[in-house]
């Protein structure tokens, strides 16, 4: 418990392992939630659209309303715990309050709207394609830039 009350880990080599791997774990998710998008939806922008349109010259029906609609909620779950830890842990071992402060409304903004592009994506067409697709490139990019800082932060202290 001493760690929630102080920043200083250099007495517990337990937590520092701890926290480490909890952050490497994040680390692993986000870059297999990436492959995983790219195997359910689409690894390009063609792809992509035959999954959530369909392609009436190929007979490709669009993907079902609640496989889209669980993957959703399933990337809404898990984000907000990843925004929840990793904000926690930037908070707690950052030294400059402006920078993170900013990281963590991006964080949590991207993570957040991503899910709800793919689902207005599946709706009201390519334009929200587009920004779910790059709302989730910057999401990813986030999230690995704020667990390799903390790990960075962790190890070289």
């Amino acid at each position: 418990m001493k760690f929630m009350v102080t920043k200083d880990l250099k007495f517990s080599r337990f937590y520092t392992v701890l926290i480490t791997a909890l952050t490497a774990a994040m680390l692993l998710f986000l870059i297999l939630d990436v492959v995983l998008h790219g195997y359910l939806i689409g690894a390009d922008m063609t792809a992509m659209k035959t999954t959530l349109y369909g392609n009436p010259e190929t007979f490709e029906e669009p993907i079902l309303f609640d496989s889209l609609l669980l993957q959703v909620h399933i990337d809404l779950f898990i984000t907000l715990f990843l925004v929840m830890i990793l904000a926690s842990l930037l908070i707690r071992f950052s030294t400059q309050a402006r920078p993170i402060k900013v990281m963590v409304h991006l964080l949590f903004v991207t993570g957040a709207l991503t899910p709800l592009l793919l689902l207005a994506a599946y709706f009201w067409g390519e334009v929200f394609l587009y920004l779910w697709l790059a709302g989730f490139a910057l999401w990813h990019l986030l999230g690995v830039t704020s667990g390799v800082m903390v790990v960075r932060h962790l190890v070289l202290r």
